[in-house]
């Protein structure tokens, strides 16, 4: 019960506490029988041992009238004193005479008097050794023996009923409200929707209501909604036109804001339709709902329509349609909106401004959003809790570190670091800037911590490899009392996934009947996901096999990480049984599916079926835009890439840093330098992006590739941010295409110090001081890869040919049929000399003679899978080989000869790039 007194408001009901016309029914089993009592002094006119004397014989209880006689008895020995001290008296004479009922009797008396109050109910009913539901029998058998009760008692019977979990007692005290008519008293009203709130089975009372009345449907369903059973609230409703019960208009609201929490789209249009025809329409609370739900199932038109239909608007419905339209992205319409808001009646308050907040530190960028705020405190409006929270999070995604501390610097000074909103949000701030030790630091110093706070907390050290320390808060919060649900055990399963930890993981989910919780299909998703994260495709899909055997079904979220491991391991075949097990399940409406769906596709090899899913799919968001825009890059689509980003700008929707970098990239495969130079300065310009080191690194690799390497390093020299390995490591390779030592030695002197254990940077300074005649400084990069004990990653890459993946490495095991793969390579080769094929021997880096170099390039794995390829499939089908390194130099020009001679398409995939060689051709132009 808490802390919490609860005194209930005085009667209104008739106060007649017995009814004379009520059958004469024993209720000696109710009162009980006394026994022998003590006598106790008193100064009321009746001592209570004649009170007792009354009681000793059964036969005095057997009617309603000789109840009627003990109560008056009680009145008279409570006479000419203070009421509430003499039941104090006779509650302990009763007790210690160990006549329970008649304490609870007297107890009852109180109620009906109001000097008694609920917490002192309880705490008397200890004393005298009674529960909750004892006393409740007693006040349900006065009932039905034709007791009438008072307003004050009717809501105490209804507490105890929720306290004790007595739905039917309750729900025969509802009905006795509806039918003489009590439901219209304010205090009842509260009292039953405490009752139906607090009881945590309020569906089971609901189900095994006899009678169901108007207010009972309509709370059941508002109970619903207000305890987030949204599918449940919906169920309801439909049940409740069955039954052809009229709703009432705040019944109306809930429903329609669960259609907008499950973005049931049919079923809120179904609903509108309903209000229409009941001329529920009209009233201002349902037609905000309206907009509300049609904003958030993303139908922005509809919920436009009924906006202007409006003839008059609160500032609710202006803030529904500005909430609405911001978002989801569409920034200008919701800022056209609100001048219009303005020059209205209505004046825009704190909640239309964190609208716009929220939306641009979703969609736009930490410039706009930290505009906005600054605009609404210009306006007059000081920043709450909410306004706070959705800069933190912009910040957390794209912001300095720097900046979210002085946020929190404002949050202290101005009395808001105490909110576990904002608290929350910090403590996931530092988490995910890598300040693991700020955030605890922040997370010890709240004062009230909610699970939310915990699980962030514990997510953080699970996805930072210390799941020690998150399974010691785990028990820490068990300790305060919180319960550690499903979604904080899940975090401790994503971790150790993310890690690596499978079988721990899977430990975990069989851990969970253990402490009475059923995994899920989040629980199985958070395994298969951190699997994905990890690069452990494989497992991924076999952990789906495990999960089905579970009898647990997918769910969208599911899908995308499977469809994520599908494109892992360029699998389209398991593409393909996914894409058809979504079309069966309808998940291809679902946004984050369909952006699943086109990445693997472009990732598979696939383009036109990933463009035709991006181009019929009306429900896509931004990140569908660039995983699209990112599949045309790594095909090498360079201006089809920048005539879709047009169109992006056409359409209104802002790109963010994610869509740069697919833009720079299809600019760098495709050697399109004047529209990287131009949409690299677009960013600053143009949209307020900062460019990070991914941008850079595409600029560098760009501009260098092609033989501006002098304005790389003057890139690399301006750049307000420190160079990582990804920029030296695109600058060193520029510099062994155009055979420049100088600002080769620059870039490795970075990189043996970023990567010391990186074999192929010492390879690339060993071949450009052999190719310089400086054997010396060649002899040192070898004595350094022998004195680190540097390995080279083997190369090795597959092709599957009927189901089965045959993998083809430099080192390790040979194919089984390679006598045959040589034999008709040589073949393929003598006829590639004849077209003018001459082997590329600076791609070997060993220092060897040019016969030996040329043996070494023949056992490339490429062109091994290749020629595999070439043997085992028909004509007509294309050869699909995938390379976990890059493609050298030589066996991309043998790629290009060996399909002009045997006309067959071959597809290359090296990391994320994909070479279409067809006839001769590749498809990235020579830019690799």
């Amino acid at each position: 019960m808490g802390e919490k007194v609860h005194y209930l408001p005085g009667p209104s009901i008739p106060q007649t506490l017995f009814s004379n016309n009520r059958r004469n029914v024993s209720i000696s089993r109710v009162l009980g029988v006394a026994g022998t009592f003590t006598k106790r002094p008193s100064s009321s006119s009746l001592t209570f041992s004649h009170l007792s004397n009354a009681l000793d014989d059964p036969t005095k209880l057997t009617s309603l009238s000789s109840a009627k006689s003990i109560r008056a008895q009680i009145l008279k020995f409570a006479e000419g004193s203070n009421l509430e001290q003499s039941l104090n008296e006779l509650i302990i004479m009763s007790a210690k005479a160990g006549n329970s009922r008649l304490a609870a009797l007297v107890l009852f008396m109180g109620f009906e008097r109001e000097s008694t109050s609920l917490d002192y109910l309880e705490k008397e009913l200890n004393r005298v050794g009674m529960q909750l539901s004892e006393f409740l029998v007693v006040l349900r058998e006065l009932h039905r023996e034709g007791m009438l009760f008072n307003r004050m008692v009717l809501s105490a019977v209804l507490y105890i009923c929720a306290k004790s979990m007595d739905f039917r007692v309750g729900a025969e005290i509802h009905t006795f409200i509806v039918k003489n008519g009590f439901d219209l008293y304010a205090d009842l009203e509260i009292a039953l929707k405490e009752f139906y709130c607090g009881s945590r089975n309020a569906e089971q009372l609901f189900n095994e209501m006899a009678w169901r009345t108007v207010p009972s449907w309509n709370e059941a369903i508002i109970s619903s909604s207000e305890n987030g059973l949204w599918l449940k609230c919906v169920e309801l409703f439909k049940m409740m036109q069955f039954s052809h019960v009229k709703p009432s208009k705040l019944t109306i609201t809930k429903v329609l804001q669960a259609c907008g929490k499950l973005e049931a789209l049919q079923q809120g249009m179904q609903i509108h339709g309903f209000a229409l025809k009941t001329e529920l329409l009209s009233d201002l609370l349902v037609r905000n709902s309206l907009i509300s739900m049609y904003s958030k199932c993303s139908e922005l038109v509809l919920a436009r329509a009924v906006f202007d239909s409006m003839s008059s608007r609160s500032v609710v419905s202006w803030n529904s349609i500005i909430s609405g339209y911001a978002l989801k992205g569409f920034l200008s319409e919701a800022w056209d909106l609100y001048d219009k808001m303005e020059r209205s009646e209505v004046k825009p308050d704190l909640v239309t401004w964190n609208s716009l907040i929220r939306g641009h530190s979703v969609h736009g960028s930490l410039e706009e959003t930290l505009k906005v705020l600054h605009r609404m405190q210009l306006a007059g409006l000081r920043p709450n809790s909410s306004s706070i929270t959705s800069a933190l999070q912009v910040i957390t995604e794209v912001g300095p570190l720097e900046l979210g501390k002085e946020i929190h610097g404002y949050l202290m000074r101005n009395g808001l670091d105490d909110d576990i909103y904002t608290g929350t949000s910090l403590v996931d701030m530092y988490i995910k800037k890598g300040k693991l030790a700020k955030a605890q630091l922040v997370f010890d110093n709240m004062k009230n911590r909610n699970s939310f706070v915990w699980n962030s907390l514990i997510s953080g050290y699970a996805y930072s490899g210390l799941v020690k320390k998150a399974q010691e808060l785990l028990n820490e919060m068990e300790q305060e009392g919180l319960r550690p649900d499903l979604h904080t055990w899940n975090n401790l399963i994503l971790g150790h996934a993310i890690l690596g930890l499978n079988k721990q993981a899977l430990s975990l989910i069989h851990h969970l009947d253990r402490v009475s919780l059923s995994p899920d299909v989040a629980s199985w998703t958070a395994l298969i996901s951190g699997c994905c994260q990890k690069g452990n495709y494989l497992d991924s899909l076999k952990f789906y096999v495990l999960m089905q055997k579970a009898g647990i079904k997918p769910n969208s979220s599911t899908i995308a990480s499977l469809l994520q491991a599908c494109a892992g391991l360029a699998s389209l075949d398991k593409g393909l049984e996914l894409h058809c097990f979504v079309i069966k399940y309808g998940f291809d409406s679902d946004v984050y599916v369909a952006t699943a769906l086109i990445d693997m596709y472009c990732k598979s090899g696939n383009l036109n079926s990933a463009y035709h899913i991006f181009k019929k799919n009306r429900n896509i968001n931004l990140a569908s835009w660039n995983a699209m825009l990112m599949g045309l890059a790594a095909h090498g689509q360079g201006e089809e890439a920048i005539s879709l980003f047009s169109e992006m700008g056409r359409l209104g929707l802002r790109p963010d840093a994610i869509t740069f970098t697919a833009l720079l990239s299809a600019c760098m495969y495709s050697g399109l330098i004047g529209e990287g130079w131009k949409h690299f300065d677009s960013m600053k310009s143009d949209y307020s992006l900062v460019p990070t080191l991914q941008h850079y690194s595409c600029m560098v690799h760009l501009i260098g590739q092609n033989g501006y390497l002098d304005e790389a390093w003057d890139l690399i020299r301006t750049m307000e941010l420190e160079p990582d390995a990804s920029v030296w490591g695109a600058l060193l390779g520029a510099c062994r295409v155009h055979k420049n030592l100088e600002l080769a030695e620059i870039a490795a002197k970075h990189l043996f110090k970023l990567e010391p254990y990186k074999k192929g940077n010492y390879m690339v300074m060993m071949n450009l001081y052999a190719m310089k005649g400086r054997w010396g400084d060649a002899e040192i990069m070898n004595d350094l890869v022998n004195v680190l004990g540097v390995k080279n990653m083997g190369g090795w890459c597959w092709i599957q040919i009927n189901r089965t993946v045959h993998v083809f490495s430099a080192e390790g095991r040979p194919h089984p049929d390679i006598a045959e793969i040589y034999f008709e390579l040589y073949q393929m080769i003598l006829e590639m000399k004849k077209l003018g094929y001459v082997p590329d021997t600076d791609c070997v880096l060993e220092t060897l003679d040019e016969e030996e170099k040329e043996k070494l390039l023949l056992s490339h794995p490429e062109k091994l899978a290749i020629t595999f390829g070439l043997i085992k499939t028909g004509r007509s089908q294309p050869i699909k080989v995938i390379k976990n390194a890059r493609v050298c130099k030589d066996c991309h020009t043998a790629a290009k000869y060996m399909s002009q001679i045997s006309g067959r398409e071959i597809v290359l995939k090296e990391g994320v790039r994909f070479h279409h060689f067809i006839n001769g051709k590749c498809s990235c132009n020579e830019c690799f």
